[in-house]
């Protein structure tokens, strides 16, 4: 499902075709000057105030956020965004400008492990696989993938690729690639080839994937973290640091340079294996503030504005030369609970009643404009493995009031919810609706760098007892969903069942694809029972644009902008 705003219309929807990345938009930054408005006559004032029905549709939103309890501050919409009636990006030439809300932590693709720098980096390297709009696994750099044994994945590698610097892409760069990722030298955070041991050539363009287990999804994991391929001998002679600053790979675009906090700049490839680009340049810029990146893409400096939150696209719902697409998305929100340590959280009934509290359906039309879909257990839709004979907590404020009171507290629970500062919304509105039955959730808001090293640490505890998180699971599978916060040896996991633990092996493992989909139905009703994370939604893409820029992205909404074209 894709949705289209523009001004005149309003929420009218176009009908179109179809990791566990923990990642949280980061937002930091100056606000936008008012006094160009204030200086406006009053005629151009109103020329570009947004519509009555428009504002009347926000009131019917606010309303609804009284009606549930919930105390959200107003968002005023920034004064810059009024436009003069010029056309944005008029005269940009076949550049394409986009922002998203942060740099890359590095451009060395091995080194990272965040999707703002995949966003940059799946557009100067290519990986074996693919995930294409249509949401299916296609070929990359890889022609072919088959497995050779239980342990054994072979790969088939695309002839005549080189290098940006000429230098061949074969087996042994795959090899290299991947071992060198592997390697505790290379401190790669990315984790999805937890599974695999090593890499053997078959011949020039052949090889073996060897795992430990069976990996029944490492195609699809090889798809964007892990799947990246550099060069060995570029690498060996310039070194790590060298590479990062100035990097080399076979994708369709080639470095120009990078000021970080500024922008960073690529050109168009002649020699990519598949074709050329349809644009000359590519320019990545951070965003850290909504109303900021906003401006600058009425102004021409930006025309796609990604990584957007509801709140921030409803302030543009109606200004001039704006258009909001909303496609369905896979990241997916959750709180997680830490049942490890003593407090009420340890008791089942306790996380039940925090699912029966909190009324998703509500917080999705009041906080989030519409633009997400409930998730009943961790698992969204349009991922493998999600069951839709699994159903959502019902929502009741007695039914949680009732199992408070069965697990001993009649009169409710006081703890702490912790978020990063960019979710301050949302957390403050699923504090409002856990107080109404009983549960006072302190809010506790910290900065993005802040919240990201704690939830990366060793201590399960860094965090408190509850945290709002969400996940990319940019494989389309649910392992990448559960991956890393359910078994209980894995770094995010606060929950310890021997059950659970018995199932993510079956469907990390099982060679079967129907015994795969019965391990994580029988997983995710165990977790409907059990309640060890407080099940919310899944969010919409939202991108603004002006109206230059064509593309369309997949469900994990990766930045890859070989298709990407712009009107001049």
């Amino acid at each position: 499902m894709r949705r289209r705003w523009t001004v005149g219309q309003r929420d009218t929807p176009e009908r179109a075709g179809p990791s566990t990345r923990c990642d949280t938009p980061e937002h930091d930054g100056p606000p936008g000057p008012g006094a160009a408005r204030a200086r406006q006559a009053p005629e151009q004032r109103a020329a570009h105030r947004p519509d009555p029905g428009r504002a009347a549709g926000r009131r019917s939103r606010r309303e609804a956020l009284r009606l549930g309890g919930l105390l959200v501050p107003a968002l005023s919409a920034p004064a810059l965004l009024t436009g003069c009636g010029a056309s944005p990006g008029r005269g940009a030439g076949n550049v394409l400008r986009v922002s998203q809300p942060t740099d890359p932590t590095t451009l060395d693709p091995q080194k990272q492990g965040d999707m703002a720098s995949m966003n940059v980096l799946v557009n100067m390297f290519d990986t074996l696989t693919t995930r294409g709009r249509d949401n299916r696994l296609h070929p990359r750099l890889a022609l072919s993938w088959a497995t050779r044994g239980p342990r054994v994945w072979r790969f088939t590698l695309r002839p005549g690729v080189t290098f940006h610097n000429g230098e061949p892409c074969d087996a042994a760069a795959v090899k290299f690639s991947i071992e060198r990722l592997l390697d505790p030298a290379t401190k790669s955070p990315i984790v999805e080839l937890r599974y695999v041991r090593g890499v053997s050539v078959v011949d020039r363009l052949t090889v073996d994937v060897h795992t430990t287990l069976h990996d029944p999804i490492l195609p699809d994991k090889l798809s964007l973290f892990g799947g990246v391929v550099v060069p060995p001998r570029h690498l060996a002679e310039v070194g790590d640091d060298a590479f990062a600053a100035h990097p080399v790979g076979t994708g369709p675009f080639t470095f120009v340079h990078w000021q970080r906090d500024h922008e960073l700049r690529m050109r168009a490839w002649d020699h990519h294996w598949r074709r050329r680009p349809h644009i000359d340049e590519l320019v990545f810029s951070p965003a850290p503030n909504a109303s900021s990146s906003l401006a600058a893409l009425q102004s021409g400096g930006i025309d796609l504005v990604t990584g957007l939150t509801p709140d921030a696209a409803q302030q543009l719902d109606g200004y001039t030369g704006v258009t909001l697409d909303s496609y369905t998305g896979i990241r997916t929100s959750y709180l997680s609970l830490n049942t490890l340590d003593d407090g009420p959280l340890k008791d089942a009934r306790v996380r039940q009643a925090l699912n029966h509290a909190i009324d998703v359906p509500l917080l999705i039309k009041a906080v989030l404009g519409g633009k997400a879909r409930e998730v009943p257990a961790m698992i969204p839709r349009g991922a493998f493995g999600f069951d839709p004979a699994v159903k959502p907590f019902t929502r009741s404020v007695a039914t949680a009031r009732r199992l408070l009171a069965d697990a001993g507290h009649p009169h409710g629970i006081s703890t702490t919810l912790t978020a990063s500062n960019v979710d301050s919304n949302v957390a403050e509105a699923l504090s409002g609706l856990l107080a109404r039955a009983g549960v006072h959730a302190k809010v506790d808001l910290l900065d993005p760098g802040t919240y990201a090293a704690r939830l990366t640490s060793s201590n399960h505890a860094a965090l408190g007892p509850m945290y709002l998180a969400a996940s990319t699971v940019w494989t389309l599978d649910g392992e990448s969903m559960v991956q890393s916060n359910v078994r209980s040896d894995r770094r995010q996991s606060r929950w310890h069942s021997k059950e659970a633990d018995g199932l993510v092996d079956r469907e990390e493992l099982s060679v079967d694809p129907a015994a795969r989909k019965r391990a994580f139905s029988d997983l995710q009703r165990l977790m409907r029972t059990q309640a060890p994370f407080v099940f919310l939604y899944q969010l919409d893409n939202i991108y603004a644009r002006n109206d230059r820029p064509h593309w369309r992205p997949g469900a994990a909404g990766v930045l890859d902008m070989a298709d990407a074209e712009v009107s001049r």
